[in-house]
């Protein structure tokens, strides 16, 4: 009954953004059956799964490939009528001066910014509330004395960087020590704030940040801040903890390996020898999750901090935090920086479930009760496929390496939730912009508050999100530009992997499919 209402909520979900596309004509059907070439994959393959009727992996990937090729076929076509469109709307622009005073008074009206539209450059909200409270042009105004503002000379010179070809400025607001200016972006977003962040290195001795953002009414906005505001190293005592957490975490693998081999390594701490080679496998996983993070953040010139592993005695780890210690020039970069780790820790993982599940056999050194394979759809699914009818008994032999691959596809699905800065969350707000990737974070939440009435673990992970990592990445330097349809479709199938591990069988559904 859950499975269907799920899947009638997929339907529903499809013929709403339909409705809502029609209006944008060619540009937003085109949009809609994006998401149609997306979905329906996946809609077909738990559709016949409901029914008892599994697609084997071959036909899964048939099914994906497909999917993403007729995807970036719909992106192109898209790129091309959006082209024509910016085109039209740029020779409008060029007809009616922008420095217009209907223009000017429409600009006026907005406000400057807020913590959830610029990120946290500086996290802090009294900051904030004085650049939404400063009026423009108000350098002297005897409300600003609360904050330090930009010097004068300074906002010239920045002022001066702007021209009819790159940013056209209609106003200027005072920011936290910097500002936000106002106008039409005139040229490509990529290009035009490369060339607007050289004339500024120039006049002000590199002193200064550029940032090229959307403000709350979706105008292009640049905000200048100064260097001083980058994210800071990790001090000798920060990266002490680290160390720290690394020993932790590896000792709650032991223990954890422990307990799935049937005894207490607390109680018996001479069996450890037994549970290095399982804590071992969780071990690796986790390790070649951070360097999947850390070669991309090389290629892309990325400063990482020192990964905070997070111990837990439920499966040994919850992964690591990781802070971005560089300002990105792209949404783009995030994204390959964010989708890396779980790529790397995620196939990995993959790769020795289905190995171990190959090597299970009557005899196998594990037992698990079937019920643990009612846990997880694709965990489910995948033993169905390779084990066949084995799943009817009771209890099913297991190789370790399948607990391995399994426990570590479970620390990846985690950190994939698209919440704050974990992976899943600076995935979303690479491809879908800081406003989506907010609402993700309480969505997720909540949905983890729910679920921690029947998972302790939920709870642990939901306070862990709450306090350390809920906020959003800062801004890139060029926040308007998104990532391309191939990193789009990449970020939806992680996203969807994510809810298929973590996402438990119906009894009835199980039943039906032999599990248990």
């Amino acid at each position: 009954m859950v499975t269907l209402l799920i899947f009638l909520a997929a339907i529903a979900l499809l013929v709403w953004g339909f409705v809502r596309a029609r209006p944008y004509g060619k540009i937003g059907v085109f949009a809609w059956l994006q998401s149609v070439v997306l979905m329906l994959p996946w809609l077909l393959f738990f559709g016949l799964f409901t029914l008892g009727i599994y697609i084997n992996l071959a036909g899964v990937l048939l099914l994906v490939v497909a999917s993403a090729g007729t995807y970036i076929y719909l992106g192109r076509r898209l790129r091309v009528l959006g082209q024509d469109e910016l085109a039209a709307q740029k020779l409008k622009e060029f007809m009616s001066p922008p420095a217009s005073e209907a223009i000017a008074q429409e600009i006026a009206q907005g406000t400057a910014t807020d913590t959830a539209e610029l990120g946290s450059p500086v996290d802090r909200p009294e900051a904030n509330a004085a650049a939404k409270t400063a009026p423009p042009e108000s350098s002297d105004s005897p409300d600003t004395e609360a904050e330090p503002m930009i010097a004068p000379d300074d906002r010239v010179a920045l002022e001066g960087i702007f021209g009819v070809d790159t940013f056209f400025r209609t106003e200027t607001v005072p920011y936290d020590q910097g500002a936000i200016f106002k106008g039409n972006l005139r040229g490509e977003p990529e290009a035009t704030i490369a060339t607007l962040t050289t004339l500024a290195d120039e006049r002000l001795d590199q002193r200064f940040r550029l940032f090229l953002v959307a403000d709350p009414q979706g105008k292009p906005a640049i905000v200048a801040l100064p260097k001083t505001t980058d994210p800071k190293p990790l001090t000798p005592v920060q990266k002490g903890f680290a160390v720290v957490m690394a020993i932790a975490t590896g000792l709650t693998c032991l223990e954890a390996s422990g307990i799935l081999m049937g005894f207490d390594l607390l109680s018996t701490p001479e069996k450890w020898p037994q549970a290095l080679p399982f804590a071992a496998g969780v071990i690796t996983i986790l390790v070649a999750h951070e360097i999947g993070h850390w070669v991309m953040a090389q290629q892309n010139q990325v400063r990482l901090s020192w990964p905070f592993f997070l111990p837990t005695w439920d499966i040994g780890a919850f992964g690591a935090l990781t802070r971005i210690e560089s300002v990105l020039p792209n949404r783009s970069v995030l994204f390959d920086v964010a989708i890396a780790g779980p790529a790397v820790g995620g196939i990995l993982s993959f790769a020795l479930l289905i190995v171990g599940l190959l090597l299970s056999h009557p005899g196998s050194e594990f037992q698990l009760p079937v019920e643990f394979f009612q846990g997880s759809v694709l965990v489910g699914a995948l033993a169905k496929i390779v084990l066949g009818d084995a799943l009817a008994n009771p209890l099913i032999d297991i190789h370790p390496l399948a607990l391995v691959g399994w426990l570590g596809l479970v620390i990846t699905a985690l950190n994939l939730l698209p919440a704050g800065q974990l992976d899943g969350g600076r995935i979303v707000q690479s491809i879908y912009g800081r406003k989506t990737a907010g609402r993700a974070t309480v969505i997720t939440l909540i949905i983890l508050a729910i679920a921690s009435l029947a998972n302790p673990l939920a709870l642990y992970w939901a306070v862990l999100i709450l306090f350390l990592q809920r906020n959003q990445e800062r801004p890139a330097t060029n926040e308007l530009t998104e990532p391309d349809d191939a990193r789009a479709a990449l970020g939806l199938l992680a996203l969807f992997l994510t809810l298929a591990t973590l996402l438990p069988l119906t009894p009835s559904l199980a039943g039906r499919l032999g599990i248990g």
